[in-house]
């Protein structure tokens, strides 16, 4: 599903963080080069205070739990930058229905629109 959301991507302005990229990295060294040249010229979104800060706040109120770090930072990201969407496959803690109204609930508090969290499968683009 991935490749084929992938492969579609055209249909969508992307952008990364260094969070991205640092994940993208890790792993086996041959798979992780791939990652990292599908995701080069990719526009990034820079981690500001403000980010550090929301995602803070998405664990200090309930968002996420505290070993969610990186995934409230990448929430945060998406939130701070005004993204429509935060595409994932973290269902344990990004993309979890049990958490998203609390999560928005947290950013919408902050004076931020949230982004619509989402995986591949939910965002397509139906070209039918």
């Amino acid at each position: 599903m991935t490749a084929e959301w992938w492969n579609g991507r055209a249909a969508f302005d992307i952008y990364i963080s260094q969070l991205v990229i640092d994940e993208a990295g890790r792993g086996d060294p041959a798979a992780a080069a791939r990652r990292l040249q599908a995701l080069d010229g990719f526009p990034l979104l820079n981690l500001t205070d403000e980010v550090v800060t929301l995602a803070a706040d998405l664990i200090a109120k309930g968002g996420l739990p505290q070993k969610a770090r990186i995934d409230a930072l990448h929430v945060a990201t998406a939130t701070i930058h005004g993204m429509d969407h935060l595409l994932t496959w973290n269902c344990r803690h990004i993309a979890n229905a049990s958490l998203r109204g609390k999560i928005e609930e947290i950013c919408r508090s902050a004076g931020f629109a949230p982004p619509i969290i989402c995986t591949p499968i939910e965002l397509s683009k139906d070209e039918t």
